[in-house]
Order: structure tokens, then sequence, then C-alpha cells
């Protein structure tokens, strides 16, 4: 008679890692092994350690760290920067660290085998009750063994007590290129029930991380690659957006006030909250007008604005608010408002993406002025600026925060540019602004071509730039090609 086997549901364990848990659809396999692949200097032993102390420190679930190649007084010193203290936590017997770097004369010989590392790792895990064992890096074992059918073996053999000790453990190895064998001797991933690839290429002199998911027996999880970045605080890993994998975040039918009251009835009662405006056209037509007069609403109604600059300075964004009848200067004392500009070039898209999504948590505006989101562009390629984008609007729409991008046209005459093409379905409102001619001068005119979820103004307004700011007027007549370019009117 057959027996009936009993499968105990797979469970996850959280990391505490910015974006883990989106990408691996719930964290590490408890009780399962993971192997943490890279080349060198792609982040392994960060990786690790920020598991092993996010684990302490937020889970309360010690843990054990076996070193095969660094010190760990190296180790320690490596992370001290990121405010982990890893000493305390070993006084505090809730890590144990394990030295196997300084045995540099075994060498395979007979029967040897690693009986003696499991013992200690057995011993370490019964001390303090740990839950996580980490050995890093696997590549230290195979100066030892010259036969991978005994490694493999014995590989297989610490991960089954490991398993059978009932802890979660995590492996390190290298590989030797980004994009080719999973490790550089094709046995541990064999033996692994999870597989994480770190990579970090070189592409237009400028860095690149990633995180992928290769594999994990008996879930679900995404398998393509994810951006991330190693911050002040560890990783951060970034998602197309960190919360809009499944599109699941909130909306709300509450309207805000754009800061013009002709403006808010052509969007048909204002903006709503959540939404993520975008404002296009040529150089000189208004767009940071639009932006000031967006941000300067919030702080005379006493909420919050981040303002991102990314052509202009602090003191030119002043001097322009100031010439339009908004402090600027009054309302950053009041902490109403928080201007961060620098050059686009100073960091890549998952930098940016993080520390606005910091700036965003820390400040915790009801209102985003990012201006230009086309300065950007140029940073990285189309599919990676795109996933940016995403990135970044799927956050603050979970967050409810109302943003305003600005987007520069290409030339005078308008038309659709590179960034607008590659960001329009992304956004809940687009405005184009545009020259008119008329009798030789230039007049400047906007129209709403889309807001999402609401009847809007389908017409050609003619506005003004004057000491008060934006004055929109009445509709254009006989426009037929306003939006195609450079449009006459009779």
């Amino acid at each position: 008679m057959n027996e009936i086997l009993e499968v105990e549901p797979i469970c996850r364990l959280e990391t505490g890692i910015r974006g883990f848990e989106h990408v691996s659809m719930g964290g590490l396999v408890e009780g399962r092994n993971t192997l943490l692949v890279g080349t060198s200097g792609s982040g392994k032993t960060l990786f690790a350690t920020e598991l092993l102390y996010r684990a302490i420190t937020v889970y309360g679930r010690q843990a054990v760290f076996v070193t095969f190649e660094e010190k760990p007084a190296d180790i320690a010193r490596n992370v001290q920067r990121l405010g982990w203290d890893l000493p305390v936590l070993v006084r505090d017997k809730k890590l144990i660290i394990l030295d196997a770097s300084l045995d540099r004369s075994v060498v395979e010989a007979g029967g040897y085998d690693l009986s003696g590392i499991i013992s200690q790792i057995t011993d370490a895990v019964k001390e303090i009750d740990a839950k996580l064992v980490v050995l890093d890096s696997l590549g230290a074992l195979f100066y030892q063994f010259e036969n991978p059918g005994i490694l493999r073996r014995e590989i297989l053999r610490l991960t089954d007590h490991l398993q059978e000790l009932g802890v979660t453990s995590v492996m390190t190895a290298e590989r030797m290129e980004e994009y080719g064998s999973v490790t550089r001797h094709g046995i541990e991933e064999f033996v692994s029930d999870c597989v994480i690839i770190l990579r970090h290429q070189l592409s237009d002199e400028k860095v690149r991380r990633t995180i992928q998911i290769y594999k994990l027996r008996g879930d679900r999880h995404y398998k393509d690659e994810f951006p991330f970045s190693i911050e002040s605080k560890g990783f951060c890993i970034l998602p197309l957006s960190a919360a809009q994998l499944e599109l699941t975040q909130a909306s709300t039918a509450d309207r805000i006030s754009f800061g013009n009251a002709k403006f808010d009835e052509m969007a048909g009662g204002g903006l709503f909250q959540d939404s993520v405006i975008l404002f296009s056209g040529p150089t000189g037509c208004g767009k940071t007008l639009m932006a000031t007069t967006f941000a300067s609403e919030a702080c005379r109604r006493g909420e919050r604005v981040l303002y991102l600059g990314y052509e202009e300075s602090r003191p030119q964004l002043m001097r322009n608010a100031a010439a339009w009848g908004s402090d600027f200067a009054e309302w950053e004392r009041a902490g109403l408002l928080k201007m961060v500009c620098q050059y686009p070039e100073a960091q890549g898209f998952e930098g940016h993406v993080y520390a606005i999504q910091r700036e965003i948590e820390q400040f915790r505006p009801s209102r985003l002025v990012l201006d230009s989101i086309s300065a950007l562009e140029r940073i990285g390629s189309v599919r990676h600026f795109r996933e940016f984008v995403i990135g970044l609007t799927g956050f603050v729409k979970q967050q409810q925060v109302c943003s305003l991008f600005t987007s520069s046209s290409p030339s005078l005459s308008g038309g659709i540019s590179i960034t607008d093409a590659h960001i329009s379905t992304i956004t809940d409102a687009i405005v184009l602004l545009r020259y008119v001619e008329r009798n030789g001068a230039l007049s400047r005119g906007v129209i709403i071509i889309k807001m999402r979820g609401s009847q809007h103004d389908k017409q050609f307004h003619e506005f003004s730039i004057n000491d008060e700011g934006l004055e929109i007027g009445e509709p254009f007549v006989h426009v037929p090609t306003a939006l195609l370019g450079i449009a006459s009117v009779s």
C-alpha cells in the first residue's frame, strides 16, 4: 500500500532589503538554500551581510556567518560605513562569525571532507538558536578540492545538513562573466534551491547594477533583471516600480487646484490628487511658469512641495518665481518647499529613483515637480529611461503625490519629442504648450490633449505671461495646424 507523502507548504522569510520582497514575490524560501552569484565586485558579500544584519536587527533572528575568504575584522570594517555594527551583534550573542579563512594548508587527501566545518556550523547554530546561516564564499573550497565530484558531494551534504537543522542558508559564489555560465565551476547551482544573480555592467561609461532571480524551486518569482543601487543604508532594488509590478496602486477621485482658475476649468474641475501630469513644449514656451504656478498653489494652501530641477539652479528658479510673484525663499524657510537641483549626469537612473523616493519619504510632500524629465533621458538607454519613469510614476501614485513633469520639445515648432513618445501612455494627463504666429509675432497657446477619468476642454487657448504669472485667455480660432507646427492666426 502506497503511503501518502505529507508536503509542507513553502514559507517565505522577509529580508528587509528594499525591493527584494517584490522581485522575489515574498522573500527567501524558509529552510532552504539560496545561492548568490556574481562577478568580482558585484556586491555578493555586501548583500549576504545585509541579509543577516536585517534578519537580526529587524526580525529578531539570530545568524551565523561563515567566511572562507575575508577575515571577520575586514568584513565588519567594510560595512561599518553603512551603520552596521557587527561586533555589537557578536557581543550580544545574536551573531557568530566563523573564520574558515585561516587554514590555508588544507588540501584534498584521501577521505578529506567538510565534516569539520559542518560540525562548527552545527555547534554555532545550536549555541544561539540561529535561523540564518551565510557562507561566503564557496569559491575558496575549490582550491582545497581537486576532484569536482567530491566537492559536489560535500556541498550537497552541507546543504542537506543545514536543511536538517531547520535553518535558512545563503551561499555566495563567483562567476566569470555577466552573461554566461551561472557559476565558475558549474556545480554550485545544482545543489541550491534558489539562485540569485548580481550583475554590474559598464555601458556608455556608466555602471548599471541588476539583480535576477535565476531559479527558485517550487514557487513563483519574477524572472527578469531589475536594477539596484548600493546606497548609504544598503541595497535598494528598483523593480519597474517598487509596487507597480501588478498595477495594484490605489486611486482617488479627490481633485486639487492647479493654481489657475481657468486651467482648472479646462481640466474639468482641477487635477486628481494622485495624477501625473506632463507639460510638453519647446524652449521658452512657459513650462517652468506652469511648474511654478502648480508649486505655488500648494505652498499658499500650507501644503508641502518637492521641486526637482535638472536644468536650472536654485537661484535661477527662485529669481524666476519672484518675477511672477511667488516667494520661493520664504516658503523654503517655512518648510513648505524643498528644492533639489543637480545635473542629470550626477548619477544613474537607479540613483535618481532612490534619491527621489528618499526625499518623498522624508519630506512627505503633497505635490512633486520634476523640471525637466527630458533632461534625464540623455543619461541612459531608452529602455532604462522608460523603466525609470515607470518606477517613479508608480511610486508617486502609490504615495498619492500629485506630480508635474515638464518635457522639452526638440524644436520651436513643437511636435512630440522622444521623451513624450515613451512616457505619454504612463502619465494621466498631457498638456501641450505651443507657439502660434499672429501678425508676424509669436503668441503662446495651451491645450489639454489627454486627461484620464475626466472630461476636459479640448480647445487650444491663448495664454500670456505677466508680472502676476499665468493668464489663460480665450480659444484661438482658425488654427488647424497649431499642434503640428507654427500656426498662423487670421
